[in-house]
């Protein structure tokens, strides 16, 4: 309802994004390996003779995109999803998407699964504990995960919780319990940012300390059960109230079996200790949903080539600043080196006779210094030369051949959308399987993907109104019976084809 319709064309969008969605969950990554499968087999899905070609749906695809109605359909999706789980608790990740182009001009993000700093646009997701994805938004040049959480992610939540007739009113009644909680790694730890947000959002955070220095005693840790993904485990965990900052929280600490003692803040007081560390280590669950989503539909993929101008108020780091910083840095590196050789030095003759002291042992440690003198007045002049450069310029100040841009987003929100679906609907699938298979999740998924693959007949009963699919028999009778009870449940929701007033029928049939 956001998107109008085609003036003119045999395929409509309706057809563009189903396909699409078809594309994905068959693991078809993009539209070119179309060309690789039968046109015709793919157009009974579609209730077409055919799917469109390549450059027919590119084509298509554009016009879609031109809309620029990705944002909103996000917005509605999102705002179905967390009313429909009821949620309280977000995981917040940042995602980095590579670049390895020469149009756009990006600004450079340490990649921490490839160890490298590299150009790219990074995309910070929300999701749940189980790594349901509810939206994403994207950076224009270098946000970190504080900026992106205070400026666009905090707004949008709250706009979103407060349709669920949650007011500051009803907050108030309990002080300590929080609108939600956000759950995210060190990046965006600040205590001074974690207060202001509980004080004016009356959000709480859970994430991990930084620069952990004491030890906790042995004695004060006792055993928890925690349940995870994998079952019930058993937690060495304790418990302090601490101030950091100025800002008082709590602090959770588990003790591994290498006696490694793991730091956990947070300023909800309502959650357990058990609970606060199964949320704050239940964050691989976001971790593993980019894996997935890496490797089985391939979101990290360029989908429309073309790059736009930012804003030129947009402020960034001088460049100029950086590198004369860098400078600055490797000039006392030297320093640093040439103070140690020059101490040892006279520590040695410290300990020894002068007449024992060499020529050449005397000359090291005037060449030493001299050298020291020249690194120190260049060190001077780095310094008085970067005071003349502010760390931070308007992009439209920056030089034309380095200024920043960023690439055309409109086109990949909108496959991201089909492709957050396609996810969830697995996801879905998965979970009506879990009865059958608890011990592996990602059995589980192996027999998705199987189902997705399988072979069926396409029946529509017009008399009955009716659209009948008949799957043929897995390899083995546990499947079947997991894919039977699957078809019990999906008749149960009389879903209509899109499109058609058929009813699909599903069953399987087992020989």
């Amino acid at each position: 309802f956001y998107y109008s319709q085609r003036e003119r064309g045999y395929y409509n969008f309706d057809v563009i994004v189903l396909a699409l969605a078809f594309m994905y969950l068959c693991r078809i990554k993009n539209i070119e390996q179309l060309k690789h499968h039968s046109p015709g087999e793919f157009g009974k899905l579609l209730g077409l003779d055919r799917i469109p070609e390549a450059r027919c749906f590119r084509s298509v695809l554009k016009e879609l995109s031109e809309e620029e109605q990705a944002s909103r359909w996000n917005a509605y999706l999102s705002q179905e999803w967390i009313n429909k789980d009821d949620v309280a608790i977000y995981y917040v990740d940042g995602h980095i998407q590579v670049y390895h182009g020469y149009l756009a001009n990006l600004g450079k993000k340490h990649v921490s699964r490839q160890k490298l700093c590299l150009p790219g646009t990074v995309e910070f997701w929300v999701n749940n504990a189980e790594g349901m994805p509810y939206f994403y938004i994207t950076g224009q040049v270098n946000e970190k995960l504080k900026q992106a959480l205070e400026e666009e992610i905090i707004p949008r939540l709250n706009s979103l919780q407060q349709s669920k007739e949650v007011t500051a009113n009803n907050r108030q009644e309990d002080s300590l319990s929080p609108f939600y909680t956000l759950v995210f790694d060190r990046e965006a730890y600040s205590p001074k940012f974690f207060e202001k947000i509980w004080h004016q959002y009356h959000v709480a955070v859970i994430t991990y300390r930084k620069n952990v220095k004491d030890r906790w005693d042995e004695e004060v840790f006792e055993p928890y059960k925690i349940e995870t993904e994998l079952g019930e485990v058993e937690m060495s965990l304790s418990e302090k109230e601490v101030e950091l900052n100025g800002v008082a929280m709590r602090e959770i600490r588990k003790r591994n079996d290498n006696k490694h003692q793991t730091s956990v803040i947070t300023t909800n007081y309502q959650l357990s200790t058990e609970k606060i560390a199964m949320y704050m280590f239940a964050r691989w669950s976001q971790e593993n949903f980019f894996r997935y989503m890496r490797q089985e539909y391939d979101i990290d993929r360029i989908i429309q080539y073309g790059v736009d101008e930012l804003d030129k108020n947009i402020k960034v780091v001088n460049r100029e600043y950086s590198n004369l910083t860098y400078h600055l840095k490797k000039i006392r590196e030297k320093i640093s080196r040439r103070q140690s050789n020059l101490y040892l030095l006279e520590e040695k003759n410290t300990k020894t006779g002068l007449e024992e002291q060499s020529a050449q042992n005397i000359a090291k440690q005037q060449e030493l210094i001299e050298e020291l003198t020249s690194l120190r007045e260049e060190e001077k002049r780095l310094i008085s030369q970067r005071k003349r450069h502010p760390y931070k310029i308007p992009v439209g100040k920056m030089a034309e051949d380095q200024r920043y841009n960023k690439l055309k987003t409109e086109g990949r929100h909108l496959q991201n959308i089909i492709k957050m679906i396609c996810y969830r609907a697995e996801t879905a699938m998965a979970n009506v399987l879990g009865s059958e298979y608890k011990k592996s999740k990602n059995e589980i998924r192996a027999l998705i993907k199987s189902l997705i693959f399988t072979q069926a007949d396409i029946d529509p009963d017009y008399e009955q109104n009716t659209l009948i699919v008949t799957l043929y028999s897995l390899s083995s009778q546990r499947e079947n019976n997991a894919v039977t009870n699957l078809c019990n449940l999906l008749n149960e929701t009389e879903t209509y084809y899109p499109g058609t007033n058929l009813k699909l029928f599903f069953k399987n049939a087992t020989f």
